[in-house]
């Protein structure tokens, strides 16, 4: 297909799709309507695909077309895009990228990040801003930042949400704990004992999800110390405060471990978000770069049998 698919029949095929006329497509791409329909024509004989039937008020889009205008139209957009983004580089006219993070990020996904957008884009900045997952959301919202890296789960209704990683949530325990000898924790054990987690105000989409897994299971919470960072979270382990269920792969603070729950499969995600991809002109490669990256899951450094690697240099 890709042979036969100029960049301006490409137009032809997408302007012909927006009007459902051939003649109104013409005055849109600015070429006689004649060779307009003729090379469309001559397209759907060459991949025996018909794109549209003719009707005598106008056109009509096949099933097969629609798979056809799907591809002209992704295609001119990634186009449009790459040719802004060059251009944006020839000039050096690459604004900083407004990045917003929460502290519950695996820092490691925030380092091969930096690294990716450098080779993407040398010499364009990164400007961080650690904040509370709800006070990014807050920032994106107002256009103070342009993106977040942000534990799920974020409202996919009011950003565009791409998840873009995936690790256990596990028990965290002091090493002299009486359970902290076993493999696998039995959940019936230790859920009364889990009682420090992320502030609800700050997080309140996180503690929210906490409560419906607890539910899923059967068991009630009993969260009643709260943190900011994960630091505070281990802290207030390492002081008797109770267990707390973290991301799998943050570092932990000399006296504490942690052991996953037997037959339980709770994750922390991770997802890149943003509210318009005209946010910043290098938002939409930074999406395909992810979406790369998470379908692809073999191309990390570390081999998959590591129960730390699918996630850990999912940006590598």
């Amino acid at each position: 297909m890709s042979e036969s698919l100029t960049f301006r029949l490409l137009r032809y095929i997408s302007a012909s799709a927006e009007t459902l006329n051939f003649t109104r497509a013409a005055e849109h791409v600015f070429v006689a309507q004649s060779s307009l329909s003729h090379q469309i024509g001559k397209l759907e004989d060459n991949i025996d695909v018909i794109i549209f039937d003719r009707l005598q008020n106008g056109l009509k889009v096949t099933p097969a077309g629609r798979i056809v205008i799907d591809y002209a139209e992704n295609t001119l957009r990634d186009w449009e895009q790459t040719l802004a983004m060059a251009k944006a580089v020839q000039r050096n006219e690459i604004p900083p990228l407004r990045l917003g993070f929460s502290s519950f990020v695996n820092a490691k996904l925030l380092e091969n990040f930096r690294a990716a957008y450098a080779r993407m884009f040398p010499g364009c900045l990164i400007q961080l801003l650690s904040n509370d997952p709800l006070l990014c959301l807050q920032k994106l919202t107002s256009r103070a930042l342009d993106c977040a890296i942000l534990p799920l789960p974020v409202d996919s209704s009011l950003f565009s949400v791409q998840q873009i990683a995936q690790s256990p949530l596990v028990v965290c325990m002091r090493l002299d704990d009486v359970l902290a000898d076993r493999a696998l924790l039995d959940l019936r054990e230790v859920a009364q004992r889990i009682s420090v987690f992320r502030d609800p105000e700050l997080d309140p989409a996180a503690h929210s999800r906490l409560a419906e897994m607890f539910a899923e299971v059967g068991f009630p919470i009993h969260i009643v110390c709260s943190a900011r960072t994960p630091s505070e979270i281990q802290w207030m382990v390492k002081e008797r405060y109770g267990l707390a269920l973290i991301d799998q792969l943050l570092p932990l603070e000399p006296g504490l471990v942690t052991r996953p729950i037997a037959g339980i499969h709770w994750t922390v995600d991770t997802a890149f978000i943003h509210t318009s991809k005209a946010a910043h002109v290098a938002i939409p490669f930074i999406e395909r770069f992810f979406q790369q990256a998470w379908l692809n899951p073999n191309e990390c450094k570390r081999p998959r049998s590591d129960p730390h690697s699918q996630q850990l240099e999912l940006l590598g």
